[in-house]
């Protein structure tokens, strides 16, 4: 297909300022800057439920139906919403720099940008990556692999991977700390009372591996963060096999 027999959406238009909406009646008085920005202040104060189009009008003193000459659809705010709050990628590989530090590097940052803006896990994702910071990330995570041998489908399924972990990471995480404070507790507390209560209700019962994993000294006493670093280190030595893989056999088919 042509690229010039394709029109691009509105939504995407939108986000990229390429094209404005048209509007009829008194000349506007807000940006669509504006109507982001309010968005994200009412889902950082208030939550996600929160983020309603009569809402965000209200933060901003307009009535509810005039926001829909800047945004189309609710769910296209929420979009403009998480590609603005995502903000840029971190810094992108250096000349001289290997594949898995600026990797690493890049994952670190989807895990630092979901917590600082902790509603946007919250949003579904509605598809791959279009609007500007969106594609920024995506085109930083894949000049991190370039020259790696890896295939197309392969670079972008180590993206996918590495962000999906990032996310999910980040969901466990914020979701362990607001149970805690329910509680009243710190994660760490909640951590350590879960432990005393599995070796209580396992003692009597058949769990050999259990036992064992008890009974062992373990002295790291990281924060909750070391786990996720571990992970991320299992999933770029993955990553890192097939890149010697690709390299010992250049034109064998891809395949795991």
């Amino acid at each position: 297909m042509d690229d010039a027999d394709v029109e691009l959406p509105e939504n995407i238009a939108l986000a990229w300022g390429l094209r404005h909406r048209p509007s009829r009646g008194p000349k506007r008085s807000l940006s669509l800057d504006q109507v982001i920005a309010a968005g994200i202040q009412v889902a950082q104060a208030e939550g996600l439920p929160a983020v309603s189009m009569s809402r965000v009008a209200a933060e901003l003193g307009v009535a509810t139906m005039s926001l829909y000459r800047y945004v189309p659809t609710k769910q296209d705010l929420l979009g403009l919403m998480v590609d603005i709050a995502y903000g840029p990628p971190p810094r992108t590989r250096g000349a001289d720099e290997g594949w898995r530090p600026a990797l690493a590097r890049w994952g670190e940052g989807n895990l630092a940008a979901l917590r600082r803006q902790p509603w946007m896990r919250h949003v579904p994702i509605s598809g791959p990556p279009i609007n500007p910071n969106q594609v920024r990330w995506l085109e930083y995570g894949l000049a991190a692999l370039r020259g790696t041998g890896l295939r197309a489908t392969e670079r972008i399924s180590t993206i996918m991977l590495v962000s999906g972990y990032a996310r999910s990471w980040a969901t466990l995480t914020a979701d362990l700390a607001e149970a805690a404070a329910r509680t009243g507790q710190t994660p760490e507390e909640v951590g350590m009372r879960y432990w005393h209560h599995l070796a209580m209700v396992t003692a009597p019962g058949p769990y050999p591996a259990i036992h064992e994993l008890l009974s062992e000294d373990d002295e790291d006493d990281g924060d909750i963060d070391t786990e996720w670093r571990f992970g991320l280190g299992r999933v770029l030595d993955g990553v890192a096999m097939m890149i010697e893989a690709r390299a010992a056999s250049p034109t064998r088919d891809g395949g795991t």
